[in-house]
C-alpha cells in the first residue's frame, strides 16, 4: 500500500503518460528539484518512452532502419535520474478529492492507488476508429504509437497479400500512403474530403492529390467509409463505400486523432469543444491549484482566430513538458498559445501550412483576400530550381496575415516558418513586404515567393478600399 501523503518526507510529483510532454516536464523539473526534494512517478501503459511519433511513417517505410532511433530517452535512462518509471501500467482513475490515481500493472493486473501532490497528464491522443462494422478486425490498425506501429510491421511481415488500403487522407494518412508505397504495395486511399489535406484549401489539396497519384496512389475522394468486411478467417479483406468495395490485406486507418481525455473526463476536470483539456498559460488544468497537463490531450490557443484548437503535435507537446516542469519545479513559464503551423512531405512534394484556411477564417467570421502565386524554390536560372504555390490570406480592413499554405519542390515547405512569425507578431502583409530576408541564387529568386505573395496580397487589400 502508498504511503499517505502526511507520512511522505517529500512531495511527490505523479506523471500519467511517458512520452514527449509527461516525461519532458519530469525532467524539467528534476533539473530545478533535486530527488532530494521531489520524488517523482511516472505511469506508461506501452513499451516506450520519449519517442517520436511523427517518425513511426518512416519507419515502417524504411527510412528509418531501427525502432530505436525513434527513442530519444529510454526508461533505463529516466530511472538513472531519480524517476520512477512504470511501464505497461496503465492509469485507470483520478482521484481528484483524494489527490491520488489508480494504477493497474497490464502484465499481473495487480492494481494499486498512488497519492499525489502535484500531478501531470499527459494521456496523448487516439486514433479515431469510426464506428463501422469490421474495424476491430484483424488487419485493422492505427498508427499513433511505438506499439502501433510495430503491430503494423508485424502484420505486414506476415500478410501474403500486397493490397493496402488507407482510410483518411490527412497527414498520417498521406504520409502512411506513401511508406506502404515504398514498401511494394498497392495503395488506395479512401477519403472523405473533397481532396486529402484537408487541412489545406481544396485548390491546395489539389496539388497533393496530383503528387500522390504520380507515386502511383489510387485516390478516392468523396467517400464515406461504410463498412470493413471481413474474410472467412476473421481478417479483414475490403474497404467498401456505399459506390464501391477496395480489396485489402491491411488497412491502416489515417482519419485523425482525438484527446485521450477518457480519465479526466472521469474525474470532473475540464474539457473543451474538442474534448481536450482546458489549462491556462502555465499549463494548469483551470479550476485545479497541483494539476498540470499537455500534449495532444489539450486544447491550445489559436494566436489568429482567438478560439481554442486541438493541434496534435509533437513540438507542442515539448513545450507543453517544459513549461509544466518548470512550474512544477518551482519557476515559472507560460504557452501563450501556437499559429497551427505544420509540414510533411509526399516523395518529393513538399506541403506546409499555418494560421487559418479559408474555412477557419469564414468561421470565425473575418473578411479577407485570398491570393495564389507560382514561384520557385530557387533563382529560376539556377540547377534545381523547384516549382511551388504560396497562397497567402490576409484580413479584408486592417490587412493583417490571416495564414499562408504552400505545395512545391525541395526548399518549399520551411519556408512557411517565415509566415509563422509574422502570424505569432500580428504583422500585416505590407510589413512583410519590407521583410530582410536571405538572397542568394542557389536559395530563392531575388523576390522571395512569400514575398511575392505579400504583395499580391497587399494589392488585393488595397482594392477593396484599404
Amino acid at each position: 500500500m502508498s504511503m499517505s501523503r502526511t507520512s511522505r518526507t517529500k512531495e511527490r510529483l505523479v506523471v500519467i503518460g511517458g512520452d514527449a510532454a509527461g516525461m519532458s516536464a519530469a525532467s524539467q523539473a528534476r533539473r530545478l528539484k533535486g530527488p532530494h526534494a521531489l520524488e517523482i512517478v511516472a505511469f506508461e501503459r506501452g513499451h516506450f518512452t520519449s519517442y517520436s511519433a511523427c517518425g513511426i511513417p518512416y519507419w515502417v517505410g524504411g527510412d528509418v532502419a531501427e525502432r530505436e532511433q525513434l527513442i530519444a530517452r529510454t526508461p533505463e535512462e529516466h530511472r538513472a535520474r531519480d524517476i520512477d518509471l512504470r511501464i505497461r501500467t496503465e492509469v485507470t482513475e483520478i482521484d481528484v478529492e483524494g489527490a491520488r490515481v489508480r494504477s493497474r500493472d497490464l502484465a499481473s493486473g495487480a492494481e494499486s492507488w498512488t497519492p499525489y501532490d502535484k500531478l501531470v497528464i499527459a494521456t496523448g491522443a487516439r486514433p479515431i476508429r469510426p464506428q463501422l462494422p469490421g474495424v476491430d478486425a484483424p488487419g485493422v490498425h492505427g498508427v499513433q504509437t511505438l506499439d502501433d506501429g510495430q503491430a503494423l510491421l508485424d502484420t505486414l511481415a506476415a500478410t501474403q497479400g500486397r493490397r493496402a488500403v488507407v482510410v483518411g487522407a490527412g497527414y498520417i494518412g498521406v504520409e502512411m500512403a506513401e511508406a506502404l508505397i515504398k514498401r511494394g504495395y498497392e495503395v488506395t486511399v479512401v477519403n472523405r474530403s473533397k481532396e486529402p489535406m484537408a487541412t489545406l484549401d481544396p485548390d491546395m489539396g489539389a496539388l497533393v492529390h496530383k503528387a500522390m497519384e504520380g507515386l502511383g496512389i489510387t485516390m478516392v475522394n468523396d467517400a464515406e467509409v461504410t463498412e470493413l468486411p471481413t474474410g472467412d478467417d476473421g481478417r479483414v479483406r475490403a474497404v467498401a463505400t456505399e459506390d464501391a468495395e477496395y480489396p485489402a490485406d491491411v488497412v491502416v486507418l489515417g482519419i485523425g486523432v482525438r484527446p485521450e481525455t477518457t480519465l479526466a473526463k472521469a474525474a470532473g476536470l475540464p474539457l473543451g469543444e474538442h474534448h481536450g483539456l482546458l489549462t491556462d498559460l502555465a499549463m494548469r488544468v483551470r479550476g485545479h491549484e497541483n494539476i498540470w497537463a499537455g500534449g495532444d490531450c489539450v486544447e491550445v490557443l489559436d494566436l489568429v482566430s482567438g478560439s481554442e484548437r486541438h493541434i496534435p503535435l509533437g513540438t507542442h507537446a515539448n513545450k507543453h513538458g517544459q513549461v509544466i516542469g518548470a512550474n512544477v519545479g518551482g519557476g515559472y513559464a507560460t504557452f501563450p498559445g501556437v499559429v497551427g503551423t505544420a509540414v510533411s512531405k509526399v516523395c518529393d512534394l513538399e506541403i506546409a501550412r499555418t494560421g487559418l484556411r479559408e474555412k477557419d477564417a469564414r468561421r470565425v467570421g473575418l473578411q479577407f483576400e485570398a491570393v495564389t502565386v507560382e514561384s520557385t524554390s530557387r533563382a529560376g536560372y539556377y540547377p534545381g530550381a523547384e516549382p511551388m504555390t504560396v497562397k497567402m490570406l490576409a484580413e479584408r480592413r486592417t490587412g493583417r496575415l490571416l495564414g499562408v499554405q504552400i505545395v512545391g519542390g525541395e526548399g518549399a515547405g520551411k519556408r512557411v516558418d517565415i509566415a509563422a512569425v509574422a502570424l505569432t507578431a500580428g504583422m500585416t502583409v505590407e510589413q512583410m513586404t519590407a521583410l530582410d530576408l536571405g538572397y542568394a541564387p542557389p536559395f530563392s529568386p531575388v523576390w522571395d515567393p512569400i514575398l511575392v505573395a505579400a504583395r499580391k496580397a497587399v494589392a488585393a487589400v488595397r482594392a477593396h478600399g484599404v
